[in-house]
């Protein structure tokens, strides 16, 4: 049973990372619908969902409509293409409450949608995204959503951004050779481009696809046909080669990229695209010059989806087939790693009922005619009609070839290429598969092994960087990390935002000397050092200074910079530190930046003693604050100075509004010779300041009526006299307690703000109060601390400079 449990444990710890790993495949430079599709796509394969989905409100803000989905046909499941916000279907509510619903088959055959489906057999589960809309996931497996399900799929949403829809509504305002198909009625607007490739004269052509659909060479209608029919084509991209003939008699081969945008808005669903002209693209290389360019292009493959799509573009395109899937192999499983075309209705029915996922694992045993192939290591070849296994004879009806991907005196897995039409397979073409499938198989292991030390790589970064910021009072925090890609060595960049009391906040970055564990490590202890002295109240200056010493006494090799920013969010001012690091950037609000000139200090683990100097800013509501580490603004072309400047530039053309996509922006240019970190601080003063009064209780003998009378005024003067016996008491027991246990001096710190009173008492003694568990009646004290925690809504003790703070907070209202 334990073996059992280990292993099954084992499974779900490998999906989570599987799944964490290709969310970091997912960059800013995709497409940002085809980065939707693929997270689609990942809760079929991580999650086990059956068809994934995500919705986004309408313009009006009174419907939900369909942006994107992956997997079987939604319509199996009775998921429509949009639903009213006023309604009660699951995702109007997740969109309401805000909070995720899982629903099993009993809450689903409820739903008005199921009953008009044969089955409600499955589960439901819908979660809210970001941009306010709401991804939803449907699976059969019994049970449901298990814990690990759903932890993935949370992640997953957490991820979903929904784009835009990616043309324009006005045919006018379409790219060059362009149509717009109406799904309802058939009709189609082209541009004279298109008219131009299919040799029709504008003023002949009727506005009818069957028209141009007429043209096609008859082999090639059936894959057409399923771009152009709702029923086939789900909401996502389409690219596909067809044939047209041509009035000589002869072929002309055009390419079709398109995209079906869901019906809403008054407006039916269209089909939008572009037509080109795939003969141009169509290179004519020999098969050797095919070899050459495969082998420049596997040698830069870094993961296994790179080599999988560095084989589809060299074969695919050469071969003609219309179906080309890449997979690893695992002890006796396949994981199929890319398929292409990555639309479910292009293979076979068994794919889709049994696997339900553009990865498909299943065991070799259960394809013997596979199971040969891969034990032979040879490229096996089936022309049209052979008799195989029904899982592999709809990849190829028309042909199929399996290539073994031997690598290392082993098989790392195989690539099976199909065919729909009958295919003659030449000896040119067998040597092409045969010189391919050396190549992928040593590239394969290549890159899984990268994979692999990138995934321990990445969890060791994520661990030691912040999950989440905190919200600020009066600004709004965004940071960015990008790891170097010249190599697998972590590195040791990081970032920080620490809120203070009295409504500061610290902005940290820095950098370790080197790329390796070492670095990351002690980039570890130096992010947890800076947050603990800065909690404990010191300044900037004894912050960093106090950071030096534990480096240096840490009898390291390594040393490390870093930019230490105290920001009063009430005041508008920031006192910074810099110990060898760069300086920080601002934005002005009208527009203008500023690379402010300040002394700095040495490195953190070079000198002893030494001074670091502070430096003041002033902050107008709308400044952007920008720190960064070198790898953003230096590089062997650039200089640092000149690197600052760009950042600067940068900064001065964004906007302020938007500080993420300010972020992302910034990060175009980085230089991933190296790590980088971005923090960016957009500080947009608070809307109600707080009320404050300080002072210093007097050692004498009356000490406690001097702080109740100081405070009876401080509440007259704010208006809040009636709720004055309350923040009396608790006054005269905490400035008591620091009387009495406590030497050196005594400070009462009052504040007033959204109605909620603030008492403060600081001394210089680090010891907490401590609570008594219980008091006998005979006892003489001890029940001042119980008193405090009786008449407060919230109280507790904070570390300051040399002592600490004992602090209770009273509601107004």
């Amino acid at each position: 049973m334990t073996d059992v449990v280990s292993e099954g444990a084992t499974e779900r710890e490998t999906r989570t990372s599987r799944a964490e790993i290709a969310l970091k495949t997912l960059t800013a430079d995709l497409d940002p619908r085809e980065r939707l599709h693929r997270l689609l796509e990942q809760a079929l394969v991580f999650c086990g969902a059956s068809v994934a989905a995500a919705y986004v409100p309408s313009a009006d803000g009174e419907e939900l409509h369909l942006a994107e989905s992956a997997g079987v046909p939604r319509t199996l499941y009775g998921l429509r293409d949009s639903y009213p916000l006023s309604g009660t279907s699951p995702a109007a509510e997740v969109l309401r409450t805000g909070n995720p619903s899982w629903l099993g088959p009993d809450e689903v055959a409820r739903c008005a949608d199921a009953r008009r489906l044969p089955s409600q057999d499955f589960s439901l589960a819908v979660l809210p995204l970001r941009d306010n809309g709401c991804m939803v996931a449907v699976t059969e497996r019994t049970g449901g959503f298990g814990p690990e399900e759903r932890d993935c799929l949370a992640m997953l949403a957490e991820a979903v951004v929904c784009p835009p829809t990616p043309l324009p509504d006005d045919a006018d305002d379409l790219p060059a050779s362009s149509f717009t198909l109406s799904m309802d009625s058939g009709h189609v607007d082209v541009d004279d481009e298109v008219l131009d490739l299919f040799g029709l004269d504008p003023a002949d052509f009727d506005g009818k696809v069957e028209t141009l659909l007429s043209m096609t060479v008859p082999e090639d209608l059936p894959s057409l046909m399923s771009a152009v029919e709702p029923d086939h084509m789900s909401l996502g991209e389409r690219e596909l080669e067809f044939r047209i003939l041509q009035p000589s008699g002869g072929h002309q081969w055009l390419r079709l990229r398109a995209r079906l945008l869901p019906s809403g808005e008054g407006r039916p669903a269209r089909l939008v695209g572009t037509v080109s002209d795939a003969s141009k693209l169509r290179s004519g290389l020999n098969d050797v010059a095919r070899v050459q360019r495969l082998a420049s292009a596997l040698a830069t493959a870094g993961t296994v989806r790179d080599v999988g799509q560095a084989v589809v573009d060299a074969l695919r395109g050469p071969l003609q087939a219309d179906r080309i899937a890449l997979a690893e192999l695992e002890g006796d499983r396949l994981v199929v790693t890319v398929l292409d075309p990555p639309e479910p209705d292009s293979w076979p029915e068994l794919w889709r009922t049994e696997w339900r996922s553009e990865w498909p694992d299943a065991p070799v045993r259960s394809m013997p005619t596979l199971e040969a192939a891969l034990n032979e290591g040879r490229p096996a070849i089936w022309p049209a009609g052979a008799p195989l296994e029904p899982a592999l004879a709809g990849v190829g009806p028309g042909g199929l070839a399996v290539l073994p991907l031997p690598a290392a005196g082993r098989m790392a897995g195989a690539c099976l290429i199909g065919w729909d039409a009958p295919h003659d397979f030449g000896p040119d073409e067998r040597a092409l598969l045969t010189a391919s499938a050396g190549l992928a198989g040593q590239a394969l292991v290549r890159a899984h092994a990268f994979d692999a030390e990138h995934e321990l790589i990445g969890m060791l970064q994520r661990t030691l960087l912040p999950r989440r910021l905190p919200k600020l009072p009066g600004a709004v925090a965004v940071a960015r990390y990008l790891p170097t890609t010249s190599g697998l060595d972590v590195g040791g960049d990081w970032y920080d935002v620490i809120p203070l009391p009295d409504n500061h906040v610290a902005l940290v970055i820095g950098d370790v000397q080197g790329h390796n564990a070492s670095a990351a490590t002690l980039m570890g202890q130096m992010r947890t050092a800076l947050r603990a002295y800065a909690v404990e109240g010191h300044p900037p200056d004894v912050v960093v200074s106090l950071a030096n010493r534990l480096l240096l006494d840490l009898e390291t090799d390594l040393f490390a910079t870093c930019c230490y920013v105290d920001v009063d969010m009430e005041e508008g001012s920031a006192w910074y530190v810099r110990a060898g690091h760069l300086p920080p950037v601002l934005r002005h609000p009208d527009g203008r930046t500023e690379v402010p000139v300040s002394e700095p200090g040495p490195p953190l683990g070079v000198v002893r003693q030494t001074d670091f100097p502070m430096s003041l800013l002033r902050l107008q509501p709308g400044t952007i604050l920008a720190l960064t580490t070198d790898g953003l603004v230096e590089s062997v072309e650039v200089d640092i100075e000149d690197g600052l400047n760009r950042l600067a530039a940068g900064l001065a053309g964004s906007d302020p509004s938007h500080l993420g996509l300010v972020a992302d922006e910034l990060l175009t240019e980085a230089n991933r010779s190296d790590d980088v970190a971005l923090l960016l601080m957009r500080f947009d003063g608070m809307d109600v300041l707080p009320l404050r009064e300080s002072w210093t209780v007097w050692r004498v003998p009356e000490a406690v009526r001097h702080a109740r009378r100081y405070t009876r005024r401080a509440l007259r003067t704010w208006g809040v006299a009636d709720h004055t016996d309350a923040a009396l008491l608790i006054v005269s027991e905490l400035v008591t307690n620091a009387l009495v246990h406590t030497d050196g001096q005594v400070r009462l710190d009052l504040t007033l703000i959204h109605r909620r009173l603030r008492i403060a008492v600081a001394d210089n003694s680090a010891r907490t109060p401590i609570k008594p568990t219980s008091i006998g009646w005979e006892a003489t004290g001890g029940r001042g601390i119980l008193l405090v925690e009786a008449m407060s809504d919230t109280w507790g003790t904070v570390p300051v400079s040399g002592g600490k703070q004992v602090w209770s907070e009273l509601s107004l209202d």
